[in-house]
Parts: C-alpha cells; structure tokens; sequence
C-alpha cells in the first residue's frame, strides 16, 4: 500500500472547512498539521482536541509579506507535505509562495471564479443581480484567485437573500466540494493541462455540483 498524502491546512478563522475535511476522513490522506496567522482562531482550537497538530504563526512578526511567506513555508516544508490546503486563509499570498507550491496548493473561493475576485463576494453577486452564486476550488498561482479550477459548486440566488443566507448556503456545498477535490488530489486524478484541470475519476458534467435548499 501506497503512503499516505501528507496535507498541511492553513486557516485565519472557525475553520469550518479544515473540520469537513477532516471529518471526511479521506482514504489515503493525513492531516499533518493546521498552521494559522491568528493564534486566536477558533479552528486551532478545534482541531487540537481533535488530536491534530497546530501551529499560529503570527504575521505581525515579520516587517512585510515576504519576510512572512518566507518563514511560512519554511514551517510548512517541515511537514513535507504533498498538498497545502488555503481553507479560509485571508492573506494575500507572495508570487515566490506561489511559485514554491505549484500544482499543491489549492484554495477555495466564495464565488463562481472568474467572477467577484477578492472579498465581499456574496453582496457583490447580490449587487449584480446575479441568479445563481457558489464557490470554486482552484490550484493557486500568483495572481489572486486566477488559478485553474478544480471544481465549482452552484447555488439559487433567491428573492430576499441577505449576503449572510447566500453565504449560508455556499459554505454548505463547499463543506462538500473540498473533501471530493482533496480524495481527487490524493487519488492522483487531477491533471493540470494549462488553466484546465482534467479529472480523471469524472464525466465532463461531474466537476460542478448544484444545491438547492
């Protein structure tokens, strides 16, 4: 039997999707560590009496964003991981961060990329009269949340949302898409071909999920 992928998880927040990927209790995948710039996030704490092991390393430390990416990856590295997963990491990353990472770093992103980059997504897609919203699961590269798509997951805009009942309904098929694209990723079934990411186990149709509740 082959080893287990090593995943490194990065939080700054409750970390709802650190605890569905965990709970998911991937076949052939160990959680190594969950590292946060906060030492205070909630998710820390959940997940060392889940018996993971956590590390907070503060950004305030260091004098810019290179000099914290670079001590970041030098923690992350320690782990050896095979995969780095953003799961609700708000920092912006450096390109050489980026760059160090390739093709095992991925993030998930509370719209359907390419649309609402950045922040305030769900009030940006209500702003726009948007009919459906959702999230996407990317490899990450050097521009923001411009990195080929693993997987995107859709919901109904409905008439009255707030962006808080839209980002209800997100969170929860991104509780579910993150899992399936991390066994995917341990499964050696995603294929980058330029900004594409082929997967192997999947239909063309498979990749994108809809809820409706």
């Amino acid at each position: 039997m082959s080893a287990k992928k090593r995943i490194v998880i990065l939080i700054s927040g409750r970390g709802s999707n650190m605890q569905a990927l965990a709970e998911a209790d991937i076949a052939q995948a160990e959680i190594v560590a969950v590292i946060s710039n906060r030492a205070d996030a909630a998710g820390l704490l959940w997940a060392a009496q889940h018996g993971l092991t956590t590390e907070a390393i503060s950004h305030h430390d260091y004098p810019g964003r290179e000099a914290f990416d670079a001590a970041l990856i030098k923690h992350i590295d320690a782990y050896q991981p095979d995969l780095v997963v953003l799961a609700g990491f708000m920092r912006i990353l450096t390109p050489e961060f980026c760059r160090h990472y390739t093709d095992r770093l991925i993030n998930i992103h509370p719209s359907l990329l390419p649309a609402f980059t950045g922040l305030h997504t769900h009030q940006r897609a209500l702003d726009s009269g948007c009919r459906v919203a959702g999230c996407t699961i990317h490899f990450v590269t050097a521009e923001l949340d411009c990195g080929p798509i693993i997987a995107q997951g859709v919901v109904p805009v409905l008439n009255g949302d707030t962006a808080d009942t839209l980002a209800q309904r997100v969170l929860k098929i991104e509780h579910q898409l993150l899992p399936k694209a991390v066994a995917d990723f341990v499964a050696g079934n995603l294929v980058v071909e330029g900004n594409r990411v082929k997967n192997l186990a999947d239909a063309v149709t498979d990749n994108v999920a809809c809820l409706k509740n």
